[in-house]
């Protein structure tokens, strides 16, 4: 097909899609079935490794003493620097760094160097997962250790100006009008600073890798990654092979949140290793390692001045973020997106800076950027409102962007009005005492807050391939992830509602790279091109189909237009006389067919609209047609109770609606929004990773010091979708909801905590000290 069809056009009745189906991978997963990648252990003569790390931050590797370690049964080999197989190509510097789409741009093991804390230094070979980490323990490295930093906050830090971020993606300066001029004139002024602490992903399942060199030119590789693709890339890459000579196997994700976005250090390790050896070999961090492997959210200080007038209508807004990174990378996260684009405001400037210091490279933790921005953003929004009199929900609503503020375009869709009047609404916020410090729930302070969260509809493509059986069954496939979220289940359904058949009749298969490429799952993109790329294979299938029904002088629809025959609910019937066709079973039963096959693109964002627009728009102008803004819209509503004479806060209410488009099933959704809420309310209560600042080492990097959310810390939540058609984004009108649901969640937790006790915490985690520390303002 030249365009892909509108979704509601061709589709615009109610099936399965949006029902609340049982997740169809869940059998397998409490029943132990589902392999993760640490789990094929059948492969021929597998064997285990286990990293050794530098126990220093900053030094010079000046020799191994591996004389106990090797003399230990079961030892394979010790691989270091001296002695690991060359690869052709490394992201040491920025040409590699950029062919192998690396997220850091250094590789352990390339160089006797050692430039942070848990830096991989050697890797350790046996027959054994306990004889590996025996000889890892008896390996003796000798380092000349220096002196590291650990921060921008060092004083011997040197802060400079990145001119960009993210690996040169994104600009660090961004000015719009003259922010500094309306601030100077603004009658309403505040300044203020926002900290936020280091934050690690910390998923459930740890990173593991299992590679199998099943010829000295083909690998296999079982990687816990949210992108076979990307994988597949960087390994095919530095290894210096084909694509095709690197598969990349991920069939089950124990969640990632964006540490498994990108290709680390340990998986081409354990594949150099693999070929070191020449058996296949597994290698799975420990907890300690995720927090010196996979990246963090940096730790970083935000400066928000924002102008306004007596009534409350913003007129500048500047923004300044200071952060740590890598010895290597210019990664930070855009903090200044939201800020620059969530209120009405004319005048508006960003601004980055960053200190380089013996830590590995930061990288995107769930909503990087917008979630750290909002907090910023969404508390000093909180501070006009409770310096002017106003609500807090009507300080936004007095200050709502019709249109995108940072470029102009009109939104694709918005349904952020509905979203602050139907939580507000659930929670009862009417009933709200604007008083800070007033409400009481015995001896405790109780406070209610709220914060808007928005999250950018990110550009992607990808592929779907689909057969359907003469016996009324189907297979159909993308590369895939599923981060545990629910993608086998959502693209099961969008398959069978596609299909017109039983959910039980249709298996989706994904996580491979010899399947139709797919992106990421991460940046909320997974969704919405995924299920696009479903349903146009699905439509392509149709279309032969209808080919061959045209053609067959036995079918009823013989001789009709291929215009006039759709396909709805397994069956092929003329749009003007429905009554008037077959079911898909007769045509291929007389044809012979025992199958066929379809295969289709999705595109998500602005490159759906733009291959919309340049099949529909006037040639002359086909330049203008695409130009809507795209993001998804929510509120959050929190409700607290904080004990004044122990500082403990503890959130007993909570209330999320959004707008994020078509929803593929109410009830994975609803998990999707209540995990990432958690997530948030983790950040702002409890999560930080603490650097010491003297040896650059992290002093709590396991689950027993780090502390995140249980069952017991979070209540009952009210999740709720305001329904929202969007023509624009994709084929199915799906925007994606992983990262959402993060943004504006410590900010409604701040916001209500300053509710409850008159004191504006603008720090992260808010800790009790925090709060028995901090004056009332």
């Amino acid at each position: 097909m030249d365009t892909e069809p509108k979704f509601f056009e061709t589709n615009p009745t109610a099936g399965v899609v949006g029902q609340p189906l049982n997740r169809v991978d869940g059998r397998d997963k409490v029943m132990g079935r589902a392999k993760y990648s640490a789990e094929f252990n059948n492969l021929p003569g597998l064997v285990h490794a286990v990293l050794k790390t530098s126990d220093v931050a900053k030094g010079r590797i000046t020799g191994f003493d591996t004389t106990a370690a090797l003399k230990q049964p079961g030892v394979l080999a010790i691989i270091t620097h001296q002695n690991i197989p060359k690869l052709a190509k490394t992201p040491n510097d920025a040409e590699g760094k950029k062919a192998i789409g690396a997220p850091m741009g250094y590789l352990p093991l390339t160089d006797d160097r050692i430039h942070y804390a848990g830096q991989p230094v050697a890797v350790i070979v046996a027959d054994t997962l306990e004889r590996a980490q025996y000889a890892a323990a008896l390996l003796r490295v000798q380092v000349a250790a220096e002196k590291p930093l650990a921060s921008y906050e060092d004083p011997k830090a040197q802060l400079f100006d990145p001119t960009k971020i993210q690996d040169g993606k994104t600009q660090a300066h961004v000015v719009r009008g003259n922010a500094q001029t309306a601030f100077a004139a603004a009658p309403i002024q505040l300044t203020h600073k926002y900290t936020h602490a280091i934050n690690h992903h910390n998923p459930m399942e740890p990173g593991a890798t299992t590679a199998h060199w099943e010829a000295p030119d083909r690998l296999t590789v079982y990687e816990s990654t949210q992108g076979v693709t990307r994988t597949q890339k960087a390994l095919s890459t530095m290894l210096g092979l084909s694509a095709e000579q690197v598969r990349v196997v991920t069939k089950y994700l124990g969640g990632g949140f964006g540490c498994k976005g990108s290709c680390w250090p340990h998986t081409v390790l354990t594949v150099q290793a693999a070929k070191f050896v020449g058996r296949p070999v597994k290698l799975s961090l420990t907890r300690p390692q995720m927090f010196t492997s996979m990246g963090h959210r940096e730790d970083q200080t935000q400066t928000l001045r924002l102008g306004a007038t007596n009534d409350g209508k913003l007129t500048a807004l500047i923004h300044e973020k200071t952060s740590t990174t890598s010895p290597w990378d210019n990664y930070a996260e855009s903090n200044s997106k939201i800020v620059n684009m969530l209120y009405e405001c004319p005048n508006f400037e960003a601004s980055y800076q960053l200190a380089r210091a013996n830590v590995m490279t930061s990288t995107f933790t769930r909503a990087p950027g917008e979630a750290p921005g909002s907090f910023a953003l969404e508390s000093s929004m909180d501070d006009l409102a409770y310096q002017l009199g106003i609500d807090p929900i009507e300080i936004r609503l007095r200050n709502y962007a019709e249109k995108d503020p940072s470029t102009g375009q009109p939104w694709s869709s918005k349904s952020l009005r509905q979203c602050y009047a139907r939580g507000a609404e659930l929670f009862g916020w009417s009933k709200r005492n604007p008083k800070a410090g007033a409400t009481r729930n015995g001896r405790l302070l109780v406070g209610w807050g709220m914060a808007t969260a928005s999250y950018p509809v990110h550009n992607s493509q990808g592929m779907a391939r689909a057969r359907l059986y003469a016996d009324g069954h189907a297979v159909v496939q993308s590369g895939a992830t599923d981060l545990g979220t629910g993608t086998y289940t959502v693209m099961t359904q969008v398959a069978a509602e596609a299909l017109g058949l039983p959910v039980e009749k249709v298996r989706f298969e994904l996580g491979d790279t010899k399947l139709p490429t797919a992106p990421n799952s991460g940046g909320s993109v997974a969704a919405g091109t995924v299920s696009s790329s479903v349903y146009m294979a699905v439509q392509d299938l149709w279309q032969k189909l209808i080919k061959v029904a045209v053609l067959d002088k036995k079918s009823p629809l013989y001789r009709a237009k291929l215009t006039d025959v759709e396909a709805k609910a397994g069956r092929l019937q003329l749009k003007a006389n429905p009554k008037k066709g077959e079911g898909f079973a007769a045509l291929m039963k007389r044809a012979d067919m025992a199958d066929v096959e379809g295969n289709g693109q999705g595109r998500y964002g602005s490159g759906y609209e733009d291959a919309q627009a340049a099949a529909n728009a006037d040639p002359a102008k086909k330049d203008e047609a695409a130009h809507h803004s795209m993001h998804s819209f929510g509120a959050h509503f929190c409700e607290v109770q904080v004990d004044p004479d122990l500082g403990t806060v503890r959130v007993t209410r909570w209330v999320s609606v959004h707008g994020a488009g078509r929803i593929l099933n109410a009830k994975t959704a609803r998990s999707q929004i209540i995990g990432g809420s958690i997530f948030g309310i983790g950040a702002a209560l409890m999560e930080g990773t603490v650097r010491d600042q003297n040896l650059a080492r992290y002093t709590n990097a396991s689950l027993a010091d780090y502390h995140i959310p249980v069952n017991a810390d979070i209540p009952d939540m009210t999740v709720e979708f305001i329904e929202e058609h969007d023509p624009y984004i994709n084929a199915m009108g799906v925007k994606g909801i992983g990262e959402i649901s993060m943004v504006g969640v410590s900010a409604a937790v701040a916001n209500a905590v300053f509710h409850a006790t008159g004191k504006r915490v603008r720090e992260l985690p808010i800790t009790p000290d925090k709060i028995l520390g901090t004056k009332a303002v």
